[in-house]
């Protein structure tokens, strides 16, 4: 999902994510630490649209809802929307009104860096007005979960569409778990799952596995064993990974955009590739050289090569692998975004402690 914050360019789009939880401890006698917790993800469509759900039992001390943020790896940081969480009567559609610097309510701290976060392109763009907040958050259903110490996240009181016409509550609350930050001055949001004590021997970050085609409902189904948070030593060497090292941004935070080349209809171009979990249908070219501009025919064949190695193609159809050439002049957008339909057929991993993205192909 392409998220742009006011202030510096940082992007995302819309969907929605979930998790099972099983904490483990680490085995003294074993050579690799077990991962801190393994989760499951709800897969839902609705037509051509995908989607991920990451279901959120508690923020604070707020725990009569389940909010599902969408699990995305284009951007960076958990937004909410304050419907629910705080009383309505702090809520307009100004902002959240309170004095003074901060202001604790239902366990979660409100402070007054304010800010906007887009998603999107120039072509089309949502956007949440809101504020940085600190909360303990549960993520899990059920007897599976997990509360994590207190987290800076987005608390948003207002969404918009690129016409301004305001979205429903909790209609766009992401859980982003890119390598990338958003700066308040000397405060930074980043992942979630980038919080997270990792047990002696293991490595900061998250694996994910193969998505089920199959899977994929109108009601959302629940698929375990998808997210694995904490990496041992075999996951960064001989799983079968092909790592991309990243670049950092300047504010802290480190680039998910790999340097690849990419072939569309017998036509080769340089490019940075965004593989965004929470772009939910089509994969997005970004060609500064294209004239034809719009979705690519069926049966066009695409096709890229990474700077590290890795390989992947697929054939577009009418109804899965939709992909479409735009151009970075009309957009603002240079990335190349690869939709959630890449996860289908790959595995993905971050390394947050050695700013790394591992691809492999299944």
């Amino acid at each position: 999902m392409k998220r742009k914050h006011t202030n510096q360019a940082i992007l995302l789009f819309m969907a929605f994510v979930t998790l099972l939880v099983t904490a483990c401890k680490k085995d003294k006698n074993t050579v690799d630490p077990k991962p801190v917790v393994v989760l499951g993800l709800y897969q839902y469509s609705q037509d051509i649209y995908k989607r991920l759900f990451i279901p959120i039992t508690q923020i604070g001390t707020v725990n009569t809802t389940t909010y599902f943020g969408v699990f995305d790896t284009g951007s960076s940081g958990m937004t909410m929307d304050a419907d629910g969480l705080i009383p309505a009567s702090m809520i307009t559609d100004n902002g959240i009104t309170f004095t003074g610097d901060s202001v604790n309510v239902n366990g979660i701290t409100v402070t007054n860096k304010q800010s906007v976060l887009a998603y999107g392109d120039a072509l089309s763009s949502t956007k949440e007005y809101g504020y940085l907040a600190y909360a303990s958050i549960v993520i899990g259903t059920g007897g599976s979960q997990i509360t994590t110490k207190r987290i800076p996240f987005f608390l948003y009181y207002k969404i918009v569409d690129g016409n301004n016409k305001k979205l429903a509550a909790h209609s766009s609350d992401v859980f982003g778990v890119g390598p990338d930050v958003v700066r308040y001055d000397t405060r930074t949001l980043a992942s979630p799952l980038s919080y997270f004590t990792i047990p002696d021997g293991g490595t900061n970050g998250f694996k994910l596995a193969q998505l089920s085609s199959a899977a994929f409902s109108t009601t959302g189904t629940y698929v375990g064993g998808l997210l694995t948070v904490g990496l041992v030593p075999n996951d960064l060497t001989s799983a079968g990974f092909i790592m991309h090292p990243l670049s950092g941004t300047g504010s802290g935070g480190y680039s998910a955009n790999i340097p690849s080349t990419i072939t569309y209809g017998g036509k080769t171009i340089s490019g940075q590739i965004l593989f965004d979990s929470g772009t939910p249908a089509s994969t997005v070219i970004e060609d500064i050289t294209a004239n034809a501009l719009g979705s690519l025919p069926v049966s066009t064949l695409v096709s890229i090569t990474t700077n590290k190695g890795f390989k992947y193609s697929y054939t577009t159809t009418s109804t899965s692998n939709l992909t479409e050439v735009q151009n970075p002049n009309k957009t603002s957008d240079y990335r190349t975004i690869f939709s959630l339909s890449f996860f289908i057929d790959n595995e993905y991993l971050t390394d947050y402690a050695n700013h790394q993205i591992g691809l492999k192909n299944n």
